[in-house]
């Protein structure tokens, strides 16, 4: 062969080499944004969703930014309690009556019900602006493909819980979020079931895994353990009666 053909032959494989190397990953948001579309696009925004979870009563209002969640139930001694958050306060009533709560208090029954919320409006929650998204591979769970996103939060809107790592996996065919694992307040794997749509949303129900105690760290592995069999299953996240309603 002569020598020029030798060197452009060298150029064209380096450079094929080279392409191959640099072959941009994924874009994580792009995954998410797809995510949510198949999950209902903007319908959750301007409505009032309202469901039962346990024994516990929910009402969910998002709207141009702004989000109330309502949660009642009655005690033991038949005392109806209602608690609401917004985007920058929480209240609850014992009896329709004001509780003054100190700083733990408000910390604590905040939390409660902004992780249910939380989950019921996922992924579209994944669009906040204290996310911190980042797509870290492919995965294969029951002979489907996924791509894997994992989520932080910034310290700067993303709560006390800031620093939790949150894993998400995406149907690459449907693009919808099957299964999510997450590190703080006991390590979770949750795989979705039942999915119903309702008022253009699509909601899912939950099998809830529980993963190691010990260990927060690994939450991102938790489709290889789930895969083999090693995660126990702990509770079912169930949302019941649920209405969706113009605001």
């Amino acid at each position: 062969m002569p020598v020029h053909a030798t060197r452009y032959l060298l150029v064209a494989v380096l450079t094929l080499l080279l392409f191959g190397a640099c072959k941009p990953t994924k874009n994580a948001q792009t995954i998410i944004d797809e995510a949510i579309e198949a999950h209902g696009g903007d319908a959750w925004q301007n409505k009032r969703i309202e469901f039962d979870f346990r024994q516990f009563h929910l009402t969910l209002k998002q709207q141009g930014g702004r989000f109330t969640y309502e949660r009642t139930h009655s005690d033991s001694a038949g005392v109806r309690i209602r608690e609401v958050l917004t985007n920058d306060s929480f209240a609850r009533f014992l009896n329709n009556k004001p509780q003054t709560l100190d700083t733990a208090q408000i910390g604590k029954y905040s939390r409660a019900v902004n992780s249910v919320a939380y989950f019921v409006l996922l992924p579209f929650k994944l669009r906040d602006p204290a996310v911190l998204a980042e797509y870290v591979g492919e995965s294969q769970i029951g002979g489907q493909r996924y791509d894997k996103v994992q989520v932080r939060f910034k310290a700067d809107g993303g709560g006390k819980d800031h620093g939790d790592t949150f894993v998400y996996w995406f149907n690459q065919q449907t693009h919808t979020m099957d299964y999510l694992a997450y590190s703080e307040g006991g390590p979770r794997f949750r795989k979705a079931i039942n999915p119903q749509t309702v008022g253009g949303i699509r909601f899912q129900d939950y099998i809830n895994y529980k993963g190691d105690d010990k260990d927060t760290t690994s939450v991102g592995t938790y489709d290889k353990r789930y895969e083999a069999n090693q995660l126990p299953e702990l509770s079912r996240i169930e949302q019941k009666n649920i209405r969706v309603t113009p605001l």
